[in-house]
């Protein structure tokens, strides 16, 4: 769970913090708001290589004029059931959450909706989304794709071809929703970005050397890299591998194709004249109330979960988990005692928030 070195933040404090920092960086107050809500709750879920530890990363490229404020997604093609959008690389956070909306707005309507967004900063954490669509009541899938960023070896190669290509799905049973939200790589790239500032180590076989020796060494990605400062994603010579050999990597090339060729917004690997990454995502969203299985479906779907929930340990004390699970018990632990950052992580924070002129709490 967490280290002992952490350093202890209240989350409306960080929330705080976080949106004052972007409230200085230029964006509007709702903006602002997006992004804090969103990247604290990663952290609150457990998820803190997709938390507050990118803040930093998200100044940087503001500045770069890789990501925009105040960037409203534009619906380039409206079917009724089906829209794209173009973020504009708006923040990610505000896009998809508006993209999720629509999609909510639009199932309630037909009774299905398909979602296509492109061009969007980095999204952040997929599962707050399938989160968002549950509250209303809906199934919701997503496919998610990072244009320009190769950071992931397919399959029998050494050389990186895809992004972390996260997928989620979200399943409304009351009582215990279900959120399925993992990146189709060994680790994703936060997790990388979170060890390399001393927190969780990665699994010794997460990445790959250009000569097939696998890697649990942050350098192996990034590089050279000092404590406290930025990385370079992909600046190391190798790359990050795979999750479940040929099954992650096939469900990789997927959410390329999908999220990537089929939005229009660009797949991973070298685009001749792209400058920035962005995010491409497929989303589909699904009534039960529509199609009339919402009672049948809320039955079965909770004597199922409970049944397979119900199967005997494998370690005694230590009960099988349903995705969705772990994140619940961070979610409630973190909001009692705090959320924890390595002591690397906050410096990087609070030097970013100084070159903002925002004062950071003391700890």
């Amino acid at each position: 769970m967490d280290t002992p070195s952490s350093v202890l933040i209240g989350a409306q404090a960080l929330e705080r913090l976080v949106h004052d920092m972007f409230a200085a960086a230029g964006c509007d107050t709702a903006e602002s708001t997006d992004i804090a809500s969103h990247l604290v709750g990663a952290n609150l879920a457990g998820h803190d290589s997709h938390g507050v530890v990118r803040v930093p990363r998200y100044i940087d490229w503001m500045r770069a004029g890789y990501v925009y404020a105040g960037k409203q997604p534009e619906i380039v093609t409206d079917g009724g059931a089906f829209a794209l959008l173009d973020a504009q690389y708006g923040f990610g956070q505000s896009a998809a959450k508006r993209a999720t909306a629509l999609g909510i707005e639009r199932a309630r309507q037909h009774g299905a909706a398909v979602i296509a967004l492109r061009n969007a900063g980095h999204v952040g954490r997929i599962g707050h989304y399938a989160e968002q669509a549950m509250a209303a009541g809906l199934i919701s899938i997503h496919l998610v794709n990072v244009a320009g960023s190769t950071l992931v070896a397919p399959f029998g190669g050494v050389e990186r071809r895809f992004s972390t290509a996260p997928f989620a799905i979200g399943v409304p049973l009351e009582g215990r929703p279900v959120v399925l939200d993992f990146a189709t790589s060994c680790v994703a790239e936060g997790k990388v970005l979170v060890a390399s500032n001393g927190g969780k180590p990665l699994p010794p076989d997460a990445l790959i050397e250009p000569d097939g020796r696998l890697s649990g060494d942050p350098h192996t990605l990034y590089g050279h890299y000092e404590p406290v400062g930025p990385r370079l994603p992909g600046g190391g010579s190798g790359a990050i591998r795979a999750f479940g050999d040929h099954k992650g990597s096939g469900l990789a090339l997927m959410c390329e194709l999908l999220a990537g060729a089929f939005t229009a917004g660009g797949c991973s690997g070298p685009v001749e004249g792209r400058t920035r990454i962005s995010n491409g995502l497929l989303s589909i969203y699904l009534s039960p109330a529509h199609f009339g299985t919402e009672a049948e479906f809320q039955r079965m779907g909770q004597e199922y979960v409970a049944w397979v929930a119900s199967s005997r340990p494998a370690v005694p004390g230590e009960p099988v988990l349903l995705p969705g699970d772990p994140e619940a018990r961070y979610r409630a632990d973190r909001l009692a005692k705090g959320i924890p950052l390595q002591p690397d992580t906050w410096t990087g924070i609070v030097q970013s928030a100084a070159s903002l002129g925002v004062q950071a709490p003391q700890l």
